[in-house]
């Protein structure tokens, strides 16, 4: 149970993580410093990249027949793993508009 606990701790941590890099990445592009925003949507891809694997390691220990109680805690964990998905993705299209701004801007002047 220690081991599943760490487990849904590590998906919550880095879920919550790849969700506040994809956060700086916005504000970064809203700021026309498109490195760094795409400096951070690879940061949160890294974090998302590892609540995935935390995700998959908990799915395959339920695969294997070592079922896990159902806890608010995995629960609060699925919802940050999705959040944060949905959010990266959201992020990438946001930082996509403020880039066609941006080039708009210039052309236009």
């Amino acid at each position: 149970m220690e081991d599943t606990n760490l487990q849904i701790m590590n998906l919550i941590i880095n879920a919550g993580d790849a969700k506040s890099s994809a956060m700086e990445a916005i504000y970064a592009a809203k700021k026309k410093d498109f490195v760094l925003a795409e400096n951070k949507i690879k940061e949160a891809n890294v974090k998302i990249n590892k609540a995935h694997n935390s995700q998959t390691d908990l799915l395959t220990e339920e695969a294997n027949g070592n079922h896990t109680e159902l806890s608010l805690l995995m629960v609060h964990a699925q919802d940050h793993l999705m959040t944060a998905l949905t959010f990266l993705d959201l992020a990438k299209e946001v930082i996509d508009v403020y880039k066609t701004i941006d080039v708009a801007l210039v052309e236009g002047s």
